[in-house]
């Protein structure tokens, strides 16, 4: 037999499994690329989408292909240049409406209520039960569509305050950033019992804002410090495993260097739930905790008892 045709016959393997470690090397790239900040893909039109570091009110649009000023205005009261990681936004879908003339037209979505689209955008509960006769909060379907009527007039006037950059949007937002506290403020439970507090939250030597450190030598279990929903349960880079949870009153609180995660994103949990299990560290168990009002960090001694 012809010696080249056997080289040929022993090469071809050899060809096809180097064509193929090369497809699986390209296949990983791209997955690390596509995981890796940039590119966002649950941003798809009736979605919720979570927030990560680096991306920007622009970019989702694009990725979503709806016009940024769409996703502005169903968003309510997200501010383009503050975007927080972890805060969840609604991706449009085309169905959907935000007329300058009346109220939003909005598809309702799986584990919505009325008290949840409210909150989201800004108005009351009762507000959707009158702006929808004969559609009751228990027969919400997956799907419909309903309309969304806003405080203070027609959406014209609501919706545009809150995604322009003007002047009037500034004084619109403040007194819900700058406002009092709600009254269960000062009462809230700590996360991590028997605590100490190792860093308070403040500036550092070098102007830098930094969030509260708590450490504890006798439990490892970070505790939610008031009723709300898992809008984040995931890893976030030099903070480690990150639960972010949002209450009533436009409240967050976010526990960060978990060890292990106790809850999901979507999840309802209650004042005292597990959300994670800290990291251990020379200083016992360790939790970096913060809170935040529509985004913006402050002080957690305003809520804690």
């Amino acid at each position: 037999m012809d010696q080249r045709a056997v080289a040929g016959q022993g090469s071809y393997p050899r060809r096809q499994r180097l064509n193929l470690a090369v497809l699986l090397l390209i296949a990983l790239l791209m997955a690390g690329c596509a995981s890796h900040g940039g590119w966002n893909q649950s941003v798809t039109p009736g979605n919720w989408v979570s927030v990560k570091r680096g991306d920007t009110l622009g970019e989702l649009a694009n990725q979503a292909g709806v016009p940024l000023k769409r996703l502005q205005r169903f968003n309510p009261g997200v501010q383009a240049r503050s975007l927080a990681i972890g805060q969840r936004l609604l991706i449009p879908t085309h169905q959907e409406r935000a007329p300058y003339g009346g109220p939003y037209r909005y598809q309702v979505r799986p584990g919505d209520t009325y008290t949840a689209i409210a909150r989201h955008f800004g108005t009351r509960a009762s507000r959707l039960s009158a702006g929808n006769p004969g559609t009751s909060a228990s027969s919400l379907r997956v799907g419909q569509l309903i309309k969304v009527p806003l405080n203070g007039g027609s959406a014209s006037s609501s919706v545009a305050s809150r995604s322009s950059g003007s002047s009037s949007s500034s004084s619109t937002r403040r007194p819900a950033l700058s406002g009092p506290l709600p009254s269960s403020a000062g009462s809230w439970p700590w996360p991590l019992e028997k605590h100490r507090v190792a860093r308070e939250y403040g500036k550092d030597s070098r102007g830098t804002l930094q969030p509260m450190l708590l450490t504890s030598a006798s439990s490892d279990k970070a505790l939610a410090v008031a009723d709300g929903e898992v809008r984040f349960a995931g890893s976030m880079r030099q903070l480690g495993r990150v639960v972010i949870v949002h209450h009533a009153d436009n409240l967050q609180s976010v526990y960060a260097l978990c060890q292990s995660l106790s809850v999901d994103v979507g999840e309802r949990v209650s004042r005292g739930d597990a959300v994670c299990r800290t990291s251990s560290g020379d200083r016992g168990n360790e939790l970096l905790f913060d809170m935040r009002r529509g985004g913006k960090p402050i002080d957690p001694r305003r809520v804690l008892r």
